[in-house]
């Protein structure tokens, strides 16, 4: 085995990747070998550090230095400063201001208010680790857990542990997993099957895919500890094709766990048998929907089936069924090797353990957290990321995509589990938390989740087919300054109607992202209907641009901005803004420098 005396770990998870990290690593391998330094240190390309905003992310051991933003061309300094003299280069340090105001301080990657206030369970290895490499998985426990069940645990023993956890689905239900694995165990059939949800469709969100691409191994391993629980001996990974660094990282991981002989026949020589196949996904939103997944996977048409039967008794092929999402077996195997109470301590009294959110919209650290269910959004927001920008007043946060709700001010203090989530009208969902600032106009973000849900409809039962298109066909009118005295009334109608009769949970909860806001926001679209006015200035057809005479210095700059000359005037007088012409792209706005123009 070889020592390095340095080892360079680079970001090259989704996000750092289409910011070129692919080319800071075979920057950094020229430049060692052309100082002689590639036998002493290491480069080793893991997933995603979490702080995507930071990205790409270069992180340097011993030290414990932490590189954001860096480039190709910073390189060549990083090895001579940093790898050849011991100096750190400073200009590219992370850095924070504290809440006092002082001088930004350099810290190091563990110590910053985004990666201390975290848990990371289901993360734990992401950015430790090359996902491409089975022994550094190893190295770090990996495939303990499933020797311990095979050699130690009977699979009743397993369904106990997993029981006595807490655990919940992470795909958004919320399920116990233990329940659910203890029901397809007590199914009768001859051949029964695992299988794992990555099709992560919610706008926004990234959790699965950051595992995939950062600790594939682990969704591995706890796939095959459920097959071990339930009798299974075949499991399928269901994986959106818009993954490309994902796919390929877990079929890595899948053929180098065939070789070590973790994956195929007599597992730990205990005779256990377990085969996994991944099934790519076309991009479907419906197929996150177990019963279209499991359509998908046999090569049908992606539609939910009615239920009962559920895939425990009746699953893919038929045959009996345990399906959780990528999160929820992450965290397998850290509760097998640390036990049931070790797990449960976290969290909430009925939301157990730690939940991994995509964060993303308006706020400062947009990236990858993971926080103790209970956590306050007050905390994820301010504390974690770092608050909104440009001092920006918070006005919602949405959770749970399409199917969820919008959370406002008066709730930035709530504990972040399932059963406080749905008593305000939202939801968990995959973990999507997407906020929004004063700019933001509820009514429109209404109407781009309805917009989704309608393009992304599988049309089987024709109350989402029809119901989610009229609902969308009132919303753009209401934006669009149409709006007519009765609206709201129809859309609250219509909402229930989708609530009671959808065939499929999508469908069911397609409706939340409208209720929510009506809930919270009625002013707005009451404003929009009747004043026909956007209160957040969002609305292009409800806009207008005014020059504010006292202001205008006369200067022309938005004159000779505008796309349709819509804007007149003499140099040194005030201009004017016809609003026959104004296509409302607000070029104006941004180009004067004297804030003479404003939204009317």
């Amino acid at each position: 085995m070889a020592y390095y005396r340095s080892q360079v770990l680079i970001c090259a998870g989704t996000g750092c990747h289409s910011n070129k990290s692919n080319e800071i690593i075979e920057r950094f391998n020229e430049e060692l070998k052309k100082h002689g330094l590639e036998d002493e240190v290491q480069i080793v390309t893991t997933g995603c550090f979490g702080l995507c905003a930071a990205g790409p992310i270069v992180v340097i051991y011993p030290e414990d230095t932490f590189y954001s933003k860096v480039k190709a061309d910073d390189v060549p300094e990083l090895v001579e400063e940093h790898l050849l003299k011991g100096r750190e280069v400073e200009r590219l340090i992370f850095t924070t201001e504290d809440d006092s105001g002082d001088e930004p301080k350099t810290l190091k990657f563990v110590d910053t208010d985004f990666h201390k206030k975290q848990r990371r369970v289901a993360l734990q290895n992401c950015g430790r680790i090359n996902p491409e490499d089975i022994d550094e998985y190893i190295a770090f426990d990996g495939y303990k857990a499933l020797e311990k069940v095979l050699t130690s645990m009977t699979p009743e023993d397993v369904i106990n542990v997993m029981k006595e956890s807490g655990l919940r689905g992470r795909g958004g239900a919320g399920f116990p997993t233990g329940v659910k694995w203890s029901f397809a165990q007590a199914a009768k059939g001859d051949k029964k099957y695992v299988a794992c949800n990555a099709d992560e469709g919610d706008p926004g969100a990234f959790m699965d895919r950051s595992i995939l691409e950062g600790d594939p191994h682990s969704v591995i391993e706890a796939m095959a500890i459920a097959a071990y629980a339930i009798g299974a001996d075949e499991g399928f990974i269901y994986v959106r094709a818009e993954y490309p660094i994902a796919v390929r990282r877990f079929q890595i991981a899948i053929d180098q766990a065939r070789e070590y002989g973790l994956l195929g026949e007599n597992i730990f020589d205990t005779g256990f048998n377990f085969n996994l196949n991944i099934r790519l996904g076309a991009g479907a939103f419906v197929c996150g929907e177990e019963t279209a997944l499991m359509n998908s996977i046999e090569g049908k048409r992606g539609e939910p089936r009615p239920r009962p039967p559920f895939p425990a008794n009746k699953g893919i092929f038929d045959k009996p069924t345990v399906l959780n999402n990528v999160e929820t077996y992450a965290n397998v195997p850290k509760i097998i090797l640390n036990g049931a109470e070790w797990f449960n301590s976290v969290g909430t009294e009925k939301s157990k353990g730690t939940k991994v959110f995509a964060l993303g919209g308006k706020i400062n650290n947009v990236g990858l957290v993971e926080v103790p269910m209970g956590t306050t959004l007050r905390e994820v927001i301010y504390d974690i990321g770092g608050g909104i920008p440009d001092d920006k007043k918070f006005k919602a946060a949405q959770t749970g995509g399409p199917s969820g709700g919008c959370i406002p001010t008066e709730h930035l203090d709530l504990p972040m589990d399932y059963e406080s989530l749905m008593s305000i009208g939202s939801m968990m969902g995959s973990g999507g938390l997407i906020v929004m600032d004063e700019t933001d106009c509820m009514v429109d973000v209404a109407r781009f989740f309805m917009d989704f849900i309608v393009d992304e409809s599988c049309g089987k039962c024709p109350t989402c087919r029809i119901g989610t298109k009229r609902m969308l066909e009132i919303l753009e009118r209401i934006c669009e300054g149409k709006g007519e005295d009765g609206d709201i009334e129809k859309l609250e109608e219509l909402a229930k109607t989708l609530k009671s009769s959808a065939l499929c949970g999508l469908g069911q909860t397609a409706p939340n992202p409208v209720l929510s806001t009506l809930q919270y926001f009625r002013d707005e679209y009451e404003a929009h209907i009747y004043e026909k006015r956007c209160p957040a200035g969002a609305c292009k057809k409800l806009l207008s641009y005014e020059i504010v005479a006292d202001k205008c210095m006369g200067c022309s700059a938005c004159a000779k901005q505008c796309p349709v000359s819509a804007i007149e005037g003499e140099i040194r007088s005030p201009f004017t803004i016809d609003k026959e012409k104004c296509i409302k792209c607000g070029a104006c706005m941004d180009t004067c420098r004297f804030n003479a123009i404003i939204k009317a």
